[in-house]
């Protein structure tokens, strides 16, 4: 076939500017310190255990009793090794729910692990059982809260921070806080004080990221492990605001299965069309939450709806390998553990993970473009499984359409990628035989900056 590497970015660049004010508005927009850590760890687990986990309900409903958790043992040593044999980096735990039961020794409730049957902290074992295993440790706890009889007060806003502060100081360095806007349609209406939250973490753990509710990481869009076909970073500002507005995020149980069918590929956040209508923009990257199974908390009924490792790697290279993170949960059942089904799933999701870079066959540090294509010839003819690209998000998301082609044996070029974004990570599934590749850029903001781009055989 022939390819016209003569367009590319160095020429016409799509037929939109290269260089210009407006171009120089969207690359200075960067990620932090925090967030570009944060890319190097694209794939995290939820854990959500607690009331519901011994109630079998998904939703509390305000009338639970510190006794009704009877769970009699709770291994987080073992949610830590199957979700470390997954490839994860991390866990978040659902601190506390929207029942408002506190699975950590708390000075501000009662109504907390501590004071039930089982009487141990599980937000320090689980804590700890990361850090045994390598993995970072993070937080999750619901501003809606059934039990706390002020909320809807401003003492709530309060009780809030003390709850918020005992989670950040007791338990180590945390990676990421995960707050989201669920609340029932019952509910007093409330205002959380978002930025006294926000200030909060800030301040004791500058390390850390917040999301969804949160100005470092947004929400996909939909728990169905859909990301868009182009996965921006770079998006307006009011994002993220958007799930701190109730009617945005969940408002009931019932709303989980309609979250779950949301298709959002056609969905456009961060091309210029959208952005050049927006002053205020910011570097905002996506984060795909899907559960294991059919809902979030374990369930007996759910036990068939667990998804199979080959489901979830699909969803690995449809969220990782497109510039978004990953965070699967995976539901401890009432006997405290992640079930066998469950963490022979999380094994093999790991093999598979591992198979894509197992076999380099070529590993190109770039850095600065200097021409509009670069063609590369691998040692000897073989057969390519992956292709694995990287920008350097420090200068931005530049890429804006890309062409991988592949030299096949005989010479001729086959084209296996017509590729939009880059952003952190591109993977690009190619199963052909070849001895050499092409990569052109097609379209970019400004000149790109290419971190990396490197191929695996099988």
């Amino acid at each position: 076939m022939k390819i016209k590497l003569e367009e590319n970015w160095t020429t016409n660049n799509g037929g939109v500017a290269l260089n210009d004010s407006e171009v120089e508005r969207y690359i200075a927009v960067r990620p932090t310190a925090a967030q570009v850590e944060h890319s190097k760890k694209p794939f995290y687990c939820f854990i959500h255990f607690g009331m519901n986990t011994a109630t079998g309900r998904e939703w509390g409903n305000g009338t639970e009793k510190v006794e009704d958790f009877d769970i009699e043992t709770v291994n987080p040593k073992q949610w830590a090794k199957a979700v470390k044999a997954s490839g994860a980096t991390g866990i978040i735990l659902t601190c506390k729910h929207h029942d408002g039961f506190c699975l950590w020794n708390t000075g501000t409730t009662d109504f907390n692990v501590m004071k039930s049957p089982y009487g141990l902290d599980i937000v320090g074992m689980t804590a700890s059982a990361c850090r045994d295993e390598g993995l970072d440790f993070g937080v999750y706890l619901s501003p809606w809260d059934m039990h706390e009889e002020k909320y809807a007060t401003p003492i709530y806003n309060d009780i809030f921070c003390r709850q918020l502060t005992e989670l950040l100081t007791g338990y180590g360095e945390i990676f990421e806080v995960w707050f989201d806007g669920a609340k029932g349609a019952e509910a007093k209406e409330f205002e959380y004080d978002w930025e006294r939250y926000y200030k909060l973490v800030r301040t004791l753990q500058p390390n850390a990221n917040i999301a969804i509710c949160g100005p470092d990481i947004r929400w996909v869009g939909n728990e169905a492990g859909q990301a868009r076909d182009c996965e921006y970073s770079v998006v307006p500002e009011y994002l993220t605001r958007a799930e701190t507005v109730q009617k945005s995020s969940q408002q009931a149980l019932t709303d989980a299965e309609k979250l779950q069918k949301i298709k959002s590929s056609d969905e456009d956040l961060g091309s210029r069309k959208v952005i050049s209508k927006n002053a205020n923009l910011t570097w905002y990257p996506a984060e795909v939450d899907v559960s294991i199974r059919k809902g979030w908390f374990w369930s007996p009924d759910t036990d068939s709806t667990v998804k199979s490792s080959k489901k979830l790697f699909e969803m690995y290279l449809n969220s990782v390998g497109n510039n978004a993170f990953l965070l699967l949960n995976v539901p401890p059942n009432d006997r405290g553990v992640i079930s066998r089904k469950e963490t022979r799933t999380l094994k093999n999701l790991g093999k598979k993970i591992a198979a894509i870079y197992e076999n380099p066959v070529l590993v190109k540090k770039l850095g600065e473009m200097r021409d509009g294509y670069l063609e590369f010839k691998f040692p000897t003819e073989c057969k390519i499984s992956y292709c694995s690209i990287s920008e350097d998000i420090r200068m931005s998301q530049r890429v804006e359409k890309f062409d991988l082609f592949v030299i096949k044996p005989n010479g001729k070029y086959k084209r296996v990628c017509k590729g939009g974004i880059i952003g952190s990570k591109k993977i690009i599934k190619i199963n052909s035989s070849c001895i050499g590749a092409i990569f052109v850029i097609r379209q970019s903001r400004s000149t790109p900056y290419i971190d990396e781009i490197a191929f695996y055989s099988e």
